[in-house]
């Protein structure tokens, strides 16, 4: 299956957010699926910070640098990585902490089918149903490190604590709240001081709500960029001698503006025959009441042309963009997937007010959202 040449196949198992675990804990002593080559960057380190900043794409990082002294300041020695398929963050993170493709884990987009109970899952908003062990069955790098008698830590925002996203791609990780980005600095610091040889994982949220509400050409996320480059200033000046530091994140994001957004609630031939409308503006999942699917595959292709890759479920998967797909995972993708183009949304005024009027959004296969950096700070001793 041949993509449009503006899209991109995630290069899983090579250069994704889903190998950046896997070849720490192989750095670490744990496990040999050093898929990046880490630890020659790494040096010997036994204590290893990871730092996502939601939202840092590749691309918006060096059209800033000026912005981010620190961030521009650390070793680039791997090039880009790529975010997994959708390029959003609940599929990134969990790609990130089982270390294996959306279409083995199968947390596979920001709002997704729940197969035979007819109702969606948003997996920013969920707690315990379905059952976080049996909707994200994989292990988890962090339980792999627990196995093997190595602690981890897992610092983010204090509300995600216990929700159903945090047990699914966090799950053996002890997790510490923090309240505020300076607070986030502070316990991973901390947190790594308190182990001989451990994995901290820090989230940062600001970056990307800040471009989602203001876009990201705007004097409020250049602001937000500065203040993230003092975290990351923050927890180098605290990092233990024998530590490293990891900044890496989950998607790039781009500006869209009113001129390339369609509205599903406006145009009919987009409505007849869905049950179901998930994903996002920028990675939709549209699922047909029985027996309409092709007729529906056929509206959206004929209404979107060339604003979207718009596949049915069975060549969306054919394609790779997931990765390999567990047959018992499939029913969570869409009988359609449309991957916008461009700058293009396909928003949803009447049933998702808020998210159908943000300035930016993430989610398809464009360079721009796929690239997301792998930056190296060391402590003094390394």
């Amino acid at each position: 299956m041949t993509l449009p040449a503006d899209l991109h196949r995630p290069a899983y198992g090579s250069a994704t957010l889903a190998d950046v675990l896997p070849s720490v804990s192989a750095a670490l002593g744990v496990g040999d699926a050093d898929r990046l080559g880490l630890a020659e960057h790494l040096h010997g380190a036994r204590r290893v910070a990871v730092l996502l900043v939601d939202g840092l794409g590749a691309d918006l990082l060096r059209a800033h640098a000026d912005l981010a002294p620190t961030l521009a300041g650390l070793a680039h020695p791997l090039g880009d990585l790529q975010a997994p398929c959708p390029s959003t963050t609940p599929v990134s993170l969990t790609s990130l902490g089982t270390g294996v493709p959306p279409g083995a884990h199968g947390v596979l987009g920001f709002v997704t089918d729940v197969p035979g109970e007819d109702r969606p899952l948003t997996h920013t908003q969920w707690t315990d149903d379905p059952d976080p062990a049996r909707w994200q069955a994989r292990p988890t790098v962090f339980a792999g490190l627990a196995a093997a008698d190595v602690p981890s830590t897992v610092v983010g925002p204090y509300a995600y604590a216990g929700s159903g996203l945090t047990d699914a791609a966090y799950r053996g990780a002890r997790y510490a709240p923090a309240v505020s980005p300076g607070d986030l600095a502070g316990v991973l610091t901390r947190s790594l001081a308190a182990a001989d040889r451990t994995l901290v994982y820090g989230y940062h949220a600001e970056l990307d709500l800040t471009g989602h509400v203001r876009g990201v050409d705007s004097p409020s996320w250049r602001q937000q960029l500065a203040h993230v480059d003092l975290v990351v200033a923050q927890v180098l000046d605290g990092l233990p001698d024998d530590a490293a530091l990891l900044v890496t994140a989950d998607h790039g994001m781009l500006d869209v503006p009113a001129t390339t957004r369609l509205d599903v609630d406006a145009t009919p031939s987009l409505t007849e025959g869905v049950r179901l409308l998930a994903g996002e503006p920028r990675a939709r999942y549209v699922h047909a009441v029985p027996g309409a699917a092709d007729d529906v595959l056929a509206a959206w292709r004929d209404e979107l042309g060339d604003r979207a890759w718009v596949v049915g479920r069975d060549e969306a998967v054919a394609s790779g963009v997931f990765g390999p797909v567990e047959d018992d995972l499939v029913a969570r993708i869409g009988d359609v997937v449309a991957l916008a183009r461009g700058t293009w949304a396909v928003t949803a005024t009447r049933r998702e007010p808020v998210p159908s009027v943000l300035a930016a959004y993430h989610g398809s296969l464009t360079a721009t959202e796929l690239a997301i950096p792998l930056l190296v700070g060391r402590g003094a001793a390394l």
